[in-house]
């Protein structure tokens, strides 16, 4: 399927948003998503099926000072 993660076009096979995270390398990783510019929490990833046109944002936090 083709989605937008990040602002880039991918062709991802998903289905779910914590697939793609998986496919991407961020399975494990603390990361805050965005799903057509609505926060998805963590817990709803598994369930959340993505399909084709979809807009996906994954931000990991900084730190600094």
């Amino acid at each position: 399927m083709k989605i937008t993660l990040n602002g880039v076009l991918r062709d991802l096979p998903g289905p779910t948003v914590s697939d793609v995270l998986a496919q991407i390398g961020l399975a494990e990783a603390r990361v805050a998503t965005a799903l057509n510019g609505g926060f998805l929490p963590a817990p709803a990833r598994a369930a959340t099926t993505l399909k084709d046109g979809d807009a996906l944002e994954v931000v990991a936090p900084m730190q600094g000072g």
